[in-house]
């Protein structure tokens, strides 16, 4: 199983290589694996202590987030080499200021994962989520360098959990703690005999609740409002658009303002998402001097900023629900105490269910569906306050996974530190 693994792993870099000339995300991909140890080599120094953090991609990044910032608040001699396994986490998070390092992960070879190690040296490795690669994990127990998984979640339909998994149960079974977000989780793990688990939730609810305690000002955002209600539809595509259109421009009130941030930010998206609407639409890069408050649809074609407007939103709409990887991050939103909608497809995202069963986030199939939440959010304020409570409480409720972790952590940074 070992070698027809690495001989795959072979392969697909060189795969990947052609492919590259196809395709731009498969072309960075590639390139930016090109110079990866040499990055390492003049960044790293050697006198001091090293924690390696891996993310797949943006959205573990943010998971690990806060745990990046207790360790570099608590053990500030240590380095923190981070690496991303996708284009679309390094590429938004390159300049990253917190961590020493930051690298796309090399392929998962045999020779990549002892030079990396060697390289690195780190005290400690921790992945968040998922991401399990053999290759890298075999090299870590041979070091004898203990590794964390943090903020993972398992289904059971992972392959650890079927009868022919029991190779990558073996790697998996080299990881020294798991902390993981639910019971369910928990339970699936101690079912293949991997016990040293704990129960510490998902690092998330920390970092959206940092968010609120920042308070960062938009001023231009307070101007469009200017006291109207509003919605904010998050990280839509084009499928969320059309339904929100439909509303905006048969069914909403003229009290009612709306800011839709695109998930994909495209010169013809936004062109296109702006004709079809009728009423008076600015776009972020347009705004300028104008008097943001002439204006009822204020359309986001920046990245950024999403999570510092939902604070002066009154409902969130969030995107991504019509796609087949599913609705987008919905904790934002509930950290400010938001009803919050979606499209009808969530079920691998815990939280979401969650939020669903307790009726502070409503899930619509079509756009018949969506105006008549809408309008029911819009008229009742008993029936938003009631949602507005129930997904504040939820993040409250799910704070404190990352000192849980940390003090897991510490006892192993105070003692190499």
């Amino acid at each position: 199983m070992r070698f027809l693994y690495n001989l795959l792993i072979i392969m697909a870099s060189f795969v990947l290589k052609g492919v590259a000339f196809f395709s731009p995300k498969i072309k960075l991909f590639v390139a930016g694996r090109k110079n990866v140890f040499d990055e390492i080599k003049i960044s790293i120094d050697a006198k001091k202590p090293v924690v390696w953090i891996h993310a797949a991609s943006l959205g573990e990044f943010e998971q690990g987030r806060p745990v990046i910032e207790e360790i570099k608040k608590e053990y500030p001699n240590y380095q923190i080499v981070l690496t991303f396994f996708s284009p679309s986490g390094y590429e938004i998070r390159k300049d990253y200021e917190l961590v020493t390092t930051i690298c796309y992960l090399p392929m998962d070879t045999i020779g990549n994962a002892k030079k990396f190690l060697k390289m690195v040296e780190p005290k400690v490795a921790i992945f968040i989520k998922y991401e399990f690669w053999p290759n890298y994990l075999n090299e870590l127990e041979k070091q004898n360098i203990p590794a964390f998984l943090i903020s993972g979640i398992f289904r059971e339909d992972q392959s650890f959990f079927k009868p022919y998994g029991f190779w990558m149960r073996k790697h998996l079974q080299t990881i020294q703690h798991f902390f993981v977000q639910d019971d369910v989780s928990k339970t699936l793990l101690n079912s293949i005999n991997i016990n040293k688990v704990t129960v510490a939730g998902d690092t998330r609810f920390d970092r959206v609740q940092k968010l609120v305690e920042a308070n960062e000002k938009l001023p231009f955002v307070n101007d469009f409002k200017n006291e109207a209600y509003l919605l904010v539809a998050g990280s839509t595509w084009p499928e969320d658009e059309e339904q929100l259109v439909s509303y905006i421009n048969t069914k909403a009130s003229d009290k009612e303002k709306f800011i839709i941030a695109p998930h994909n930010v495209t010169k013809d998206g936004v062109l296109k998402l702006k004709n079809s609407l009728k009423k008076e639409v600015v776009l972020y890069s347009e705004m300028g001097s104008k008097d943001m408050s002439n204006y009822t649809v204020f359309i986001v074609d920046t990245i950024g900023i999403l999570s510092k407007i939902y604070a002066y939103a009154n409902v969130a709409y969030i995107g991504g629900g019509y796609t087949k990887s599913g609705v987008h991050n919905t904790l934002e939103a509930a950290t400010y105490g938001l009803p919050i909608v979606i499209g009808p497809n969530f079920k691998k995202f815990k939280e979401v269910q969650d939020l669903v069963a307790l009726e502070g986030c409503v899930s619509v199939a079509n756009a018949n569906e969506l105006s008549k939440v809408l309008q029911i959010i819009y008229q009742d304020a008993v029936v938003r306050l009631k949602k507005s409570g129930i997904t504040k409480n939820y993040v409250a409720k799910n704070l404190g996974a990352t000192q849980k972790i940390m003090d897991s952590l510490s006892k192993i940074l105070t003692h190499e530190n």
